[in-house]
C-alpha cells in the first residue's frame, strides 16, 4: 500500500499537494491529519464526493510499503505516523518547498526546491508527464498555489509559480471558486483585534529593519489572525510584523509573523520558537510562556542573537545524584520518595547509560518487578546537552522529546542536570534581577 500525507493544520497547498501525489503515484491513498484548517474543512465538506481522502485512523500502517510526504519535512508535524519512523523497509518520497536544513525525514527520493508552493513542484511533474487533470483538481491546485504565494506576491514566489498558475488556468481552473475559498473571513472580532494592535503599535528598528510586535489577549478561538497580522504590517508599512495572541485560559500563545524583507526570514524565526513557515510568513504555538519573553526572543532572533546570554551551565544543578544500573528498582522508588525527585541518571562505571523516572516506574504491574535491576526499566536513549548551550535549546529539546530533564555532559562526564523548571525559570522571567 502507498499513502500520501502531509502536516497537521493542513492548508490548501498541503491538501493540493496530497491530491496531486495520488495522481503522480497511481493507487496511492491520500491521507489527511484529523486537524485541517477551517477553510480546507469547508472545501472538503462541499467536494467530499470528488476527493477520496482518508484519515490516519482509517489506514493500516503495517501494510504501508511507500510513504509520500508533501509540504513538510519533519516527522514531528506528521500525525499518527510514528510507527513508520523506525521502519527500515519503508520507501519514503518527499516533495517540499521548505529549506532542506530543517529536514529530519530521511527520504529514499526527494524533490525539494525553494519555491512559492509545493504544488508548483508537483504541477511540473504532472505537466511534464502529461498526466490528466480535471477542472476541479486544477482549481484546488490553484487555490493552494495562490494561498501559499499570496496570489503570487510573496517574496518567496518564483517565476515557475506563475508558469504553474498559467498552466492550471489552461486546465480550466475556476477563478470564481478560487476567490470564494481564498476570501478570508474578516468580521467584527478581527476588526477589533486589528484596532487594538494599531492603538498600541510602536515601531522599532532591529538590526536595521522596521519591526512591529502587537500583543492581544484572546478569550477564545478567532479565525483569520494571519490576515490581521498581514493588514497590521501593511498599514504600519514596516518590514516585518508579529502578532502574539495570548489565551490566558489555555495558557497558550499563538505567534504569527509576516515579512517583506529578505533580511528577516520568518520561517527560520518560527522554527526557533518550535513552529515553521516560509521566508515571508510563519507561525508557532507556545504553551505556558510569558508574552514579554516571546517578544524578547523575537527581537533577539531578528538581531541574529540566537544564543541567549544565559547558558545551561548557569542554570544546571550539581553535583548530580545518580543511581547504578544494577540497583534494585524498589530502592530507586524509595529514593524518589526520599529525595522528592522525579528522575535520576543511571550510570555504569561513571558512564551515563540511561534515565529512570517516576513515569517509568508507573508502568510496573507486578510487585516482583520491583526486585529487578533498574536497567530493565530505564530509558536507554538519553538526550543530553552541553554546558555552553542556551536555555532556548534546552526547552526545545524537552518539548520535542517530551522529557523533563537533560543531563549536562562535558565529553562523557556528567557535570550537572537541567530540568524543565530550571529552563522555565529563565523563560518565564523568574530569574532574580
Amino acid at each position: 500500500m502507498d499513502i500520501v500525507t502531509t502536516h497537521r493544520n493542513t492548508d490548501f497547498d498541503a491538501l493540493a499537494s496530497t491530491i496531486a501525489g495520488s495522481l503522480i503515484y497511481p493507487g496511492a491513498l491520500p491521507v489527511l491529519p484529523n486537524i485541517v484548517n477551517p477553510n480546507v474543512k469547508a472545501f472538503l465538506s462541499i467536494h467530499k464526493d470528488l476527493f477520496d481522502v482518508r484519515r490516519v485512523v482509517d489506514v493500516p500502517l503495517d501494510q504501508v510499503k511507500r510513504l509520500i510526504v508533501v509540504d513538510i519535512n519533519r516527522w514531528s508535524r506528521l500525525e499518527g505516523m510514528t510507527a513508520l519512523k523506525s521502519r527500515e523497509d519503508l520507501e519514503i518520497c518527499l516533495w517540499d518547498h521548505h529549506p532542506a536544513d530543517s529536514n529530519d525525514i530521511e527520504a529514499s527520493w526527494k524533490c525539494q526546491e525553494p519555491m512559492g508552493a509545493t504544488i508548483t513542484l508537483m504541477v511540473r511533474e504532472l505537466r511534464d508527464n502529461k498526466l490528466p487533470i480535471t477542472p476541479i483538481q486544477a482549481t484546488l491546485f490553484l487555490i493552494g498555489l495562490y494561498e501559499d504565494t499570496g496570489n503570487l506576491t510573496f517574496p518567496a514566489c518564483q517565476a515557475e509559480d506563475a508558469y504553474a498558475a498559467a498552466f492550471l488556468l489552461e486546465k480550466q481552473a475556476d477563478l470564481a471558486v478560487v476567490n470564494r475559498f481564498l476570501r478570508p473571513a474578516y468580521g467584527e472580532r478581527q476588526k477589533a483585534i486589528l484596532f487594538e494592535m494599531l492603538q498600541r503599535a510602536q515601531r522599532k528598528r532591529v538590526n536595521g529593519h522596521a519591526v512591529c510586535v502587537g500583543r492581544v489577549a484572546l478569550d477564545g478561538h478567532v479565525d483569520s489572525l494571519a490576515l490581521v497580522v498581514r493588514m497590521y504590517r501593511e498599514i504600519l508599512n514596516v518590514d516585518a510584523a508579529f502578532g502574539i495572541f495570548e489565551n490566558p485560559l489555555k495558557e497558550t500563545c499563538m505567534v504569527i509573523g509576516r515579512s517583506i524583507s529578505d533580511g528577516i526570514h520568518i520561517g527560520a524565526i518560527m522554527r526557533s520558537l518550535g513552529g515553521g513557515g516560509h521566508p515571508g510568513a510563519g507561525s508557532a504555538m507556545l504553551k505556558s510562556v510569558n508574552p514579554d519573553t516571546v517578544e524578547e526572543m523575537i527581537n533577539e532572533l531578528i538581531a541574529g542573537n540566537q544564543q541567549a546570554s544565559v547558558q545551561i551551565s548557569d542554570l544546571m544543578s550539581f553535583p548530580v545524584f545518580t543511581v547504578a544500573s544494577d540497583m534494585p528498582t524498589r530502592k530507586v522508588a524509595e529514593l524518589f520518595r526520599e529525595k522528592g525527585c522525579t528522575g535520576f541518571p543511571v550510570v555504569e562505571n561513571d558512564t551515563l547509560v540511561g534515565i529512570i523516572s517516576r513515569r517509568d516506574l508507573r508502568k510496573l504491574r507486578k510487585d516482583a518487578q520491583l526486585n529487578a535491576p533498574v536497567r530493565a526499566f530505564m530509558t536507554r536513549h538519553v538526550m543530553t546537552i552541553s554546558p555552553g548551550r542556551s536555555p532556548m535549546d534546552a526547552a526545545r529539546l524537552m518539548v520535542k522529546h517530551d522529557i523533563g530533564r537533560l543531563p549536562v555532559v562535558d565529553g562523557d562526564r556528567i557535570i550537572g542536570i537541567v530540568t524543565r523548571s530550571d529552563a522555565m525559570t529563565y523563560f518565564y522571567d523568574l530569574l532574580p534581577d
